[in-house]
């Protein structure tokens, strides 16, 4: 496991983004636990292992980029992140139109073939992202891959890499494991 891999599981448990109760997802679903990745992405050094590790698994992939994206509101820190990380211009996707002013869906100039990797903060269904994406092609982006921060293992999986690369950071099993065994123990 990288050491930037390791960091960032230390890092969920440390900024307590992991929340065990009774909740209700963005896709409907009910869980006994919550990914809250916000808690994370507000500490500047968790956001720039993130930032970090996106560009890394990207070049892993072989994937090449124009811009990044991120759909609001949670993942609009990481598409920051990455941004300044690599260098490459910054989109935001909102969920609806906005109802004033241009009226526009994406936030950042977009141009026929840009090649984007959109991220987000966590996938339970991928139908969120998948949204985004949708918008993105729409407006004549190609979205080469998406990378999310913690993978639910739900469902996201098949349905986002049926269409693109798919690329968690981390997915809950690795972090429940690391709950369970804590570095050090043995």
């Amino acid at each position: 496991m990288s050491r930037l891999k390791e960091r960032l599981m230390e890092m969920f448990f440390e900024e307590e983004a992991i929340l065990f109760g009774h909740f209700v997802l963005t896709s409907g679903r009910e869980s006994d636990y919550y990914i809250n990745v916000k808690n994370l992405v507000t500490n500047p050094n968790a956001l720039d292992v993130i930032a970090s590790m996106v560009e890394e698994t990207a070049k892993g992939a072989g994937l090449e980029f124009d811009k990044v994206a991120g759909p609001e509101l949670g993942a609009v820190p990481i598409a920051t992140a990455v941004a300044l990380k690599t260098g490459k211009r910054l989109l935001i996707v909102r969920k609806k139109p906005k109802g004033h002013g241009t009226g526009t869906q994406i936030e950042g100039k977009v141009k026929p073939g840009d090649r984007v990797l959109l991220v987000e903060d966590v996938t339970t269904t991928g139908g969120s992202v998948l949204k985004a994406a949708e918008v993105l092609e729409k407006a004549s982006a190609k979205v080469v891959g998406i990378s999310v921060v913690v993978d639910r293992e739900e469902g996201a999986k098949g349905v986002i890499g049926g269409r693109y690369p798919f690329l968690p950071l981390v997915t809950v099993s690795e972090l429940f494991a690391r709950r369970d065994s804590p570095p050090g123990k043995k």
